[in-house]
């Protein structure tokens, strides 16, 4: 799984997020190239929680 769909099945906007944060973003997705998702989710909860609701991905 690459990082975009990881964000993506989070609903995270990946282009908002990546724009709007561009160092935290590339730091994340080298955390993430490095561990499997499931350990990312439990490490970083809180924060992908805060990026939901920060950057949520419009479902129409």
């Amino acid at each position: 799984m690459i990082f975009e769909e990881y964000l993506s099945q989070k609903n995270i906007n990946h282009e908002t997020f990546l724009w709007s944060e561009p160092e935290e973003y590339v730091l994340l997705k080298s955390l993430f190239s490095q561990m499997h998702p499931d350990s990312f989710t439990a490490q970083k909860k809180f924060l992908i929680n805060k990026l939901r609701r920060k950057y949520m991905q419009k479902v129409f």
